[in-house]
């Protein structure tokens, strides 16, 4: 009778929680930013749990509960709980599964040198010169999609509650009943691996867990006033596409602009972080259905790289000896100082 009470409750505050989430959220945007307004695919991310539900779901933590709610609890706040249905339903039917990230780590990981060229060249690279990203040229794009990119933040109170180290990780799957060897675990474990390796020298790196947190993040690095840069969309992904018009966003190479890359797991969380002498661009390209505006980072300082980081294996060179670029894929975000 308790569980159908806590049930029928959270549900009867649904209908008021996502509006009443972002004003919150739009409030602290205004408040450490200085704008406004966040961008529309920020206050997407925003958790849409109340105040209410959040003490609610927080007293099932404590009281080992939260399992048994599990269903309500993921579909509330909007997160992924399955470990079979990982992916949601694309529209373009076209573009072939996403692949999981342990198998493009074994592509090209584990293949030899003198191949790799050959699937980059097919498939599109994942790293590149800048010299051959020119208007009017063609490139094959890589995948531009982020598997999971439909999940919210958890709320700061929340995510803080979660169990987020390797050293906790049969503790988080109980908690969200994940399957050994499943999808999930996989995400799950390499996100993990991620987000506690140790930064490469001048680098400034933090896994976020929630919208403020990521806030915080971007004001303790570039303080207030900032400029927010996006990919569009996943036009061009698998394609050989034409080369449009190109904008230097930000060339300021003293002034270290922070890149955040959405990571797979049950939650949103982004890996952000802040290398030095990096310059952004945007790139316009033109894929079989429409134009796309991609965001292309240009990393101009690899000293401190690995040398068998995928890129030196791709590009022939070692760290240090060229700048390294890629593409922001979509639902990862760049952040530039704003500049008068």
């Amino acid at each position: 009778m308790t569980h159908l009470i806590l049930l029928l409750g959270l549900l009867s505050i649904t209908y008021f929680s996502g509006s009443q989430a972002e004003n919150v959220f739009s409030q602290y945007w205004e408040h450490h930013i200085g704008h406004p307004h966040p961008p529309h695919w920020l206050s997407a991310k925003v958790s849409p749990l109340s105040f209410h539900q959040v003490t609610m779901f927080m007293k099932l933590m404590e009281e080992n509960k939260l399992t048994s709610h599990l269903p309500s609890f993921c579909k509330q706040a909007n997160i992924v709980c399955s470990t079979n249905a990982l992916v949601k339903k694309m529209d373009d039917t076209t573009l072939p599964p996403i692949a999981q990230l342990n198998v493009d780590k074994v592509r090209y990981d584990d293949l030899p040198n003198k191949t790799l060229p050959l699937i980059a060249s097919r498939e599109g690279s994942p790293f590149f010169r800048e010299s051959i990203v020119k208007e009017g040229g063609f490139m094959s794009i890589p995948d531009l999609r982020d598997p999971i990119s439909y999940k919210s933040f958890l709320p700061r109170p929340l995510a803080s509650k979660i169990p987020f180290t390797i050293a906790q990780i049969e503790e988080l799957k109980k908690l969200f009943d994940v399957v050994d060897e499943s999808n999930m675990d996989e995400y799950i474990q390499q996100t993990l691996d991620i987000c506690e390796k140790s930064p490469i020298q001048g680098e400034q790196s933090n896994c976020v867990t929630s919208a403020e947190d990521l806030i915080d993040f971007v004001v303790k690095n570039l303080e207030h006033h900032v400029r927010v840069w996006s990919t569009e969309n996943v036009e061009g992904s698998f394609e050989n596409v034409t080369i449009g018009a190109m904008k230097l966003i930000h060339g300021n190479l003293s002034l270290p602009p922070i890149l955040c890359h959405s990571l797979p797991f049950l939650f949103q969380v982004y890996y952000c972080h802040v290398l030095q002498k990096v310059k952004i661009y945007e790139v316009d390209i033109h894929a079989r259905k429409k134009v796309n505006h991609v965001i292309m980072a240009c990393h101009y300082d690899t000293s401190t790289w690995d040398p068998n980081h995928i890129a030196f294996k791709l590009l022939g060179f070692g760290p240090g000896l060229i700048e390294v670029c890629h593409w922001i894929n979509k639902n990862g975000v760049v952040w530039t100082k704003y500049l008068n």
